[in-house]
């Protein structure tokens, strides 16, 4: 059924007037006349009653004027809402993120600009391993991700944005003989206990610690293995051990720990936006556009 008839012969009922309608319309008169001609024809009924004196609705014309007016609304939604898309200002999104990001302001930052703006897409955050967020990402269950590589990782298909370089920083017990020293660096945390992610859910600090170790002689003995970033910073203040991490975790200012700057080259992380290089979709490109740039 062509919409624009159903247009017209809404225009026609509530007007009562084919001279009034056609005005409304912007349409001639006889052409208004043959559209509604050709609606009743396909409909296999008369609408509309017509006479010198008045136009009048028939038994069928006052059944289809309510639906006529329901196909109408809901074909203008539809149409408002395939714009919207279009524009990216309504569908989902799905972000993923390593346990120590939420810590940086940057991504809730990013997170509450984009809301702000494009309030009716749905966000989905998903706290996720580096190299689970690639693995996603490929396959379409991740739209972007906010990643920790402890090394530069090339995917194919996958488009990578530096957000920023974040130092890492020596966690310890303030009590700790380290902790009374301005900086420290990663020689003379040897042979002492480490407190870290399991490798399985922290990829990329995990090889990072190893690799800094490993460049200043030694191996770290693993004490205590911690699955959220917050616990790693509390055993260390009671003294469990040591750890590594991003300078974003010194905003959970535990008591009793201390957070020292490490001397040694090469101790920082990037945070890294990730998307997936062919992605199109509008609400991907309207994210990107709210990240900030890497500090120089």
């Amino acid at each position: 059924m062509d919409l624009r008839r159903l247009r017209y012969f809404v225009a026609v009922a509530e007007e009562l007037h084919f001279g009034r309608a056609a005005a409304r319309l912007r349409l001639a008169q006889p052409s208004l006349s043959q559209q509604i001609q050709a609606l009743e024809e396909e409909v296999g009924a008369a609408l509309l009653s017509r006479n010198r004196r008045r136009v009048e609705l028939t038994a069928a014309g006052r059944l289809l004027l309510p639906e006529a007016r329901a196909v109408l609304a809901q074909a203008e939604r539809a149409l408002l809402v395939a714009r919207r898309a279009g524009r990216g200002e309504v569908g989902r999104l799905e972000i993923g993120f390593t346990g120590s990001a939420p810590f940086n302001p940057l991504l809730p930052q990013t997170v509450r600009r984009f809301r702000e703006r494009w309030p009716d897409v749905h966000l989905s955050l998903n706290e996720m391993p580096t190299t689970a967020q690639f693995e996603a990402l490929i396959a379409g269950r991740l739209d972007v991700g906010f990643l920790r590589p402890g090394q530069p990782m090339e995917m194919v298909g996958i488009a990578q944005r530096l957000l920023l370089r974040e130092p890492l920083l020596a966690v310890l017990a303030a009590d700790h003989p380290l902790a009374a020293a301005e900086a420290v660096g990663l020689a003379d945390l040897a042979g002492q206990p480490f407190i870290l992610h399991p490798r399985a859910i922290g990829t990329g600090l995990f090889d990072k610690v190893m690799t800094l170790c490993a460049a200043a002689g030694f191996t770290p003995r693993i004490a205590v293995e911690a699955h959220q970033m917050s616990t790693v910073v509390t055993l260390a203040a009671v003294g469990m051990g040591v750890s590594i991490v991003p300078e974003a975790l010194r905003r959970l200012a535990a008591p009793g720990v201390a957070f020292r700057p490490i001397t040694d080259a090469g101790a920082f992380m990037d945070l890294i936006a990730a998307c997936r290089a062919e992605d199109d979709s509008p609400v991907v490109a309207n994210f990107l556009s709210v990240l900030p740039s890497a500090e120089a």
